[in-house]
């Protein structure tokens, strides 16, 4: 699957000179109106000049705007009309309990539809591959992003005996990070507004030579600097919190694809925790 423009945008946003960072957040904010629109429409409606438009595209590696402007629409193509749906959906303002379910459930859909088109195979195996090489993983996040990363390792507990999730304060990071070595891995969850403490351990992360797996929201996310495998996650909600839906669909396949290159040995250590908690429930019942 060939590259999107968000996945390029990222790889390259922190080279780019401030006129071409501009440029970019207009391309990966509105991608219906570069697929749909001439240049120099969009040129007028951002107020970035056609030229830089230009020399953004040719530093993104397409040869001119106009196959930058082909790879928005191929990117684009069947999302105009849920775009359409939701904008009709709020100009009518339903305030019903049937409207709210219906609108959120439909940007949760829109999402993981984003995430199944545009996601690369090969970087999803890449990343995979990395996790299942390690010897240990530690799993950070903030905010918002906590309690995912808890049911992360929750999952993982099931069928791998050295991943932990980094404890809540730089101390505890840190001793985290003392007994890990260049064979182990780090799996950063982070979402705008990108807590300072997980960015911090990040970039440590990445100078101790840990793989670095970021998992975030947007190609300008401070995170992407210090990635080896990264994943920009659709989040769009009718709430007033970003959606973490496609989040858990992208970490439930990496566990399953864990779970398959394991094999026989995950098996083992699922079936022995079942086994485990049947006990403990039926030492509780008496």
């Amino acid at each position: 699957m060939a590259a999107s423009i968000e996945d390029r945008i990222s790889a390259r946003y922190s080279g780019l000179s401030e006129k071409l960072k501009t440029a970019a957040d207009y391309v990966a904010a509105n991608k219906i109106d570069v697929a749909t629109r001439s240049l120099r429409s969009v040129a007028q409606s951002s107020g970035v000049s056609p030229a830089t438009f230009s020399r953004l595209a040719r530093s993104l590696g397409f040869e001119d705007y106009e196959e930058l402007r082909e790879v928005s629409r191929s990117f684009v193509g069947q999302r105009l009309v849920p775009f359409a749906e939701k904008a009709e959906a709020l100009r009518h303002g339903d305030q019903s309990a049937e409207g709210f379910l219906h609108r959120q459930a439909a940007a949760c859909i829109r999402n993981i539809e984003n995430l199944d088109q545009t996601l690369s195979p090969d970087r999803l195996e890449d990343a995979v591959n990395a996790l299942h090489k390690a010897n240990k993983v530690l799993l950070i996040g903030a905010l918002g992003s906590a309690g995912i990363v808890d049911y992360f390792a929750y999952q993982a507990q099931y069928f791998a005996q050295d991943w932990s999730v980094a404890g809540r304060s730089n101390g505890s990071i840190a001793a985290s990070f003392a007994k890990m070595t260049t064979n182990d891995a780090v799996i950063v969850l982070t979402k705008t507004p990108y807590a300072k403490q997980t960015m911090a351990a990040l970039k440590l992360a990445r100078e101790n030579g840990f793989q670095t797996i970021v998992i975030t929201d947007s190609h300008a996310s401070p995170a992407l600097a210090h990635s080896d495998h990264f994943f920009i996650i659709p989040t769009e909600s009718e709430n007033f919190f970003s959606s973490y839906v496609a989040t858990l669909v992208l970490i439930e396949t990496m566990m399953s694809m864990i779970v398959a290159r394991v094999g026989e040995e995950a098996e083992a250590r699922i079936r022995a925790t079942e086994e485990q908690t049947k006990r403990l429930n039926t030492s509780l019942e008496t």
